[in-house]
């Protein structure tokens, strides 16, 4: 799995309709009608995400590894 920033996921997952409810610090919080799960983003510049945490985020998004 290749590493993603913080913003590359965000960008990913609000092209399929999530959508950036609030931010606390440099957590990122993304909501979508008709989930009840949300997803928590970490933004810390250009450090990439952990991969458990990629993979958990992207099972939630729906989103494959060629998405991003």
């Amino acid at each position: 799995m290749k590493q993603v920033t913080g913003s590359q996921l965000a960008k990913a997952i609000e092209a399929r309709g999530w959508v950036l409810k609030r931010s606390k610090g440099s957590h990122h919080i993304y909501l979508k009608t008709g989930h009840r799960e949300r997803i928590v983003i970490p933004m810390h510049g250009s450090r990439p995400l952990k991969i458990g945490l990629l993979r958990a985020q992207m099972k939630i998004a729906d989103l494959k590894e060629g998405d991003l």
